[in-house]
């Protein structure tokens, strides 16, 4: 019996230090990465997101936008971050997703071994928009006037490689088309060029800038590409609707850290997502962006992001997209 206590009393000990940690969490500021520039549908969940987490915490929370390599070089730097939790990435569709299916045994981190996923923040469709002086008033116009004129119909993106991109790369495979991707260094970028007329398409998250442009009428919105309407913007057909049956892509948006952060510190992480995420202010807030928020456990999160890398890899290689 002697032995078993000590055993305990060692136990507890030896557990006391990530115990504390976890009760005085956070106890200096806390920055979120995200992989790309200002503006965009990612870097307004992560603003939006770090607001209540401060205001939760009473602490500061910061974000910090490292963008390049369709979100590679924030994931690699919260990968090698020091595992105290006070690192904390913006992980997507395309950080986790598409990226590992791109450039399988070829990145400096595991993108499952090397995080842990305290939870999910939500899904987010992407939206195509044309210039409203574009002829094409609907999806279906576009893909009949893209294929009357190969090669020649341009469209923009936050970059090679993202779910925006990759999203169009699908519609011509699934549809036959011939259209120029010009990849930009941001999803704000893209869209001032198409709102100007630069740029004759354009496709990007919902979430952020282009729901502003819709709303005001600077872009004519042809269709989302998830298999419901979003309720910000009801008018807009879904790609299916819109001629393309069968097409689904639903952008998502979670919180990673490394993953030899202390499991207790895990543990409060998750718990205070979800008190935010859950709450009235930051879903109304995010809902009114077009993110439908689904607050997750580590283990939903993390065999969510399998699946998706399982399901981008197939994309990945059917459009016969280079890894670089």
């Amino acid at each position: 019996m002697k032995v078993l206590v000590n055993a305990f009393v060692v136990a507890v000990l030896l557990a006391a230090p990530d115990l504390s940690h976890a009760q005085s969490y956070p106890a200096k500021p806390v920055r979120i990465l995200v992989g790309y520039a200002p503006g965009g549908g990612v870097d307004t969940t992560a603003r939006m997101l770090a607001a209540a987490l401060g205001e939760l915490w009473g602490s500061t929370v910061v974000v910090e936008n490292r963008p390049g390599a369709a979100g590679n070089i924030a994931t690699e730097v919260a990968a090698r971050a020091m595992p105290d939790g006070y690192t904390l990435v913006l992980c997507n569709i395309g950080t986790h997703g598409i990226t590992p299916a791109r450039f399988a045994g070829k990145l400096n981190y595991d993108p499952i071994g090397d995080f842990a996923f305290p939870s999910m923040i939500g899904g987010v469709p992407n939206v195509f928009m044309v210039h409203p002086s574009m002829p094409a008033k609907t999806l279906r116009q576009y893909i009949a006037y893209a294929k009357a004129h190969p090669g020649k119909v341009n469209f923009g993106s936050s970059g090679v490689g993202g779910s925006p991109h990759l999203s169009v790369e699908l519609l011509k495979m699934m549809t036959g088309i011939n259209i120029v991707h010009v990849p930009y260094k941001g999803a704000a970028a893209a869209l001032a060029d198409v709102m100007s007329g630069h740029m004759e398409s354009s496709v990007g998250n919902l979430a952020g800038g282009p729901l502003g442009a819709i709303k005001a009428g600077r872009v004519r919105a042809l269709g989302v590409t998830s298999t419901k309407r979003n309720p910000q913007v009801p008018e807009v057909p879904t790609f299916a609707e819109a001629g393309v049956p069968g097409f689904d892509v639903t952008g998502w948006y979670g919180i990673c850290t490394q993953s030899k952060v202390p499991q207790p510190i895990l543990t409060k992480l998750n718990q205070d997502l979800n008190k935010v995420l859950n709450g009235a202010a930051l879903q109304k807030r995010l809902e009114a962006q077009g993110v439908a928020v689904t607050p997750s456990t580590p283990e939903q999160f993390v065999e969510h992001v399998k699946k998706e890398i399982a399901k981008w890899t197939k994309v990945v290689r059917d459009a016969k997209l280079p890894g670089e």
